[in-house]
């Protein structure tokens, strides 16, 4: 028998995680094994995907053949993520709401019950970040998870800056004057900028990790320890 509900958590899951090059059966099949054991726990989700290499690979190759607006690469990458949403609706389906959701607006239409909701982008303007934190508001949760390839957000780009440091725990004011003020289709950043304004606004607490080792995910669901950063 379940526990009853104890914490609705939302998990921004990359696509650079469902999609690296191929499809990763492999970490589809650990992260539903996640799922189903904290569900038992009493913990219940709402997961969104994002579009990662599957988004910047179409994104390219439009930009390479037209001069497209921002709104057009945007629309792309949104098509990305619910691609891969309805990938991880699917595998989750057992446990999953049926309705896979776009607009962020729409998880108040599940039932409170739903141990899992599955989401995906909406329209063009931000990313699955701010989706993320605008579901995280409507189902009252206090905390985000953010999965990427990558193991902390740092103070620069690591890969162009040697002198980056790695960030354990940051405020959102300090966070947000090290990533760029408003948003682009196909922006680089550990957190997108509009919704780290909103993320703040709510006192949310964002944990970004490398979801290549579910562990760590296990590790901050229970309050322990874990590799990653924290922002509040």
């Amino acid at each position: 028998m379940m526990k009853a509900m104890q914490e609705r958590v939302v998990v921004s899951v990359g696509g650079s995680l469902i999609v690296p090059d191929e499809i990763d059966a492999a970490f589809l099949s650990a992260f539903k094994a996640l799922v189903l054991e904290k569900i038992e726990r009493g913990f219940s989700f709402a997961v969104i995907a994002g579009g990662g290499k599957t988004a910047r690979r179409y994104q390219e190759a439009a930009r390479g053949v037209a001069n497209l607006s921002a709104s057009d690469l945007d629309w792309l990458g949104i098509h990305a993520t619910r691609l891969n949403g309805h990938l991880l609706r699917t595998v989750l389906e057992e446990v999953a709401y049926p309705v896979m959701i776009t607009n962020p607006d729409e998880v108040q239409d599940a039932p409170k019950e739903a141990r899992v909701i599955v989401a995906a982008g909406y329209r063009p303007g931000a990313s699955t970040d701010l989706r993320a934190v605008e579901i995280a508001k409507h189902l009252g949760a206090t905390r985000l998870v953010n999965l990427s390839n990558i193991d902390y957000a740092y103070t620069a780009d690591p890969k162009q800056d040697p002198n980056a440091q790695k960030i354990e725990k940051i405020s959102w004011a300090d966070f947000r004057k090290l990533i760029p003020h408003e948003w682009d289709p196909g922006l680089s950043a550990p957190f997108d900028p509009v919704a780290a304004r909103e993320a703040e606004s709510l006192g949310l607490e964002v944990a970004i990790m490398n979801g290549a080792h579910l562990e760590r995910l296990t590790s901050y669901l229970d309050g322990e320890p874990f590799i990653g950063t924290i922002i509040a």
